[in-house]
């Protein structure tokens, strides 16, 4: 009896893939050896699996029972030491799946997909950016890159990389290379705006460092706290910059001048609500914008502009350059329609 006590606690400690290849070992030879021992009773190698499978496992269907006394003295040994063995496999297997939701949840893990979207510093702000990413895209994968010590933000299909983002090695953690687009956002718990742009400079910089290096382009979106900085972060080859007070102002300003403005901005603003904006690609049998009007307006969507050119509307009859990146307001069904055209 000691002997088996004695023979699991170094099971136990057995590493995972060595307790795996043992595992596998051992199924495969005692079906070997339930075959060779009893070949009228288990006829043929299947059988003998199935039966040590049974066995091992303790479910015990009893539809193949040995019948020699060998064949009774090898269950015995696969009741005591089988039975053991696939326990701790068992318990192996669960103590893993544990360690793996652990450090996922701590932001351990290394990301391996592509085509996502990485969120840099936690924010509210950052929190409803990912509800309307993932209201406009519901498959959408969410990368969040902070120094929580635990994720910020639980979701299934949101994904976290503790570290901090000016380190490349953070950021090749995050698969940046691969990522649809790098959103960067302010910190909340930093008053100075010098400080906060500052922070945020640092961190494209070195997405832009690691860009260079790997020579992939990386397409940045940063927020930036004060317009006077524009400059810099335009030398640091950022792809797009949203000013954080900047919005609030403009549209508080028209909420005073046109009452009841400010819901039309928030409705095309969310993904939450019918008609928003969605940007499509030029069909080949548009040769003018007026030809895109016509067409969209046909199944509901409006043309609304060419990237952020607004004054299309005034010169339908130009030709739509092969770039072109048309923005139309409709909602989600039409959105679908146009795609298929």
């Amino acid at each position: 009896m000691l002997f088996i006590f004695d023979l699991m606690k170094i099971v136990v400690k057995i590493k995972n893939l060595t307790l795996v290849l043992g595992t596998i070992i051992f199924i495969v030879l005692s079906s070997f050896i339930v075959h060779y021992l009893e070949p009228e009773t288990f006829p043929t190698l299947f059988l003998g699996f199935w039966y040590v499978m049974t066995t091992i496992t303790t479910t015990g269907y009893g539809d193949f029972v040995p019948q020699t006394v060998a064949g009774k003295w090898f269950a015995l040994f696969l009741y005591l030491f089988g039975i053991t063995l696939i326990g701790v496999f068992i318990g192996k297997m669960v103590e893993g799946i544990g360690v793996y939701r652990k450090l996922k949840e701590e932001g351990k893990l290394r990301f391996k997909g592509s085509g996502h979207y990485v969120i840099i510093g936690w924010s509210q702000k950052a929190q409803k950016t990912i509800d309307e990413l993932l209201l406009a895209k519901e498959k959408a994968n969410i990368l969040i890159i902070d120094l929580h010590h635990v994720t910020p933000y639980d979701k299934e299909q949101i994904h976290f990389i503790h570290g901090d983002a000016t380190d490349s090695d953070t950021l090749e953690k995050a698969n940046i290379t691969k990522a649809d687009s790098v959103l960067i956002f302010a910190p909340d718990t930093i008053n100075d705006p010098i400080s906060v742009d500052g922070r945020s400079l640092l961190i494209a910089s070195s997405i832009e460092h690691l860009a260079s290096k790997k020579k992939k382009d990386i397409y940045t979106i940063v927020e930036i706290v004060r317009e006077s900085h524009i400059p810099t972060f335009k030398h640091a080859c950022v792809d797009e910059f949203v000013l954080s007070s900047e919005a609030f102002s403009d549209l508080m300003a028209k909420s005073a001048l046109h009452k009841g403005s400010t819901k039309v901005f928030m409705q095309l603003l969310s993904r939450e609500y019918g008609d928003n904006v969605w940007e499509i690609e030029k069909n080949p049998n548009w040769k003018t914008y007026n030809d895109a009007f016509e067409s969209l307006k046909q199944i509901g969507a409006n043309l609304l502009s060419d990237r952020n050119d607004f004054s299309i509307i005034r010169r339908l009859q130009d030709e739509v350059p092969d770039n072109a990146k048309l923005y139309v307001i409709c909602d989600e069904p039409t959105y679908q329609k146009i795609k298929l055209m």
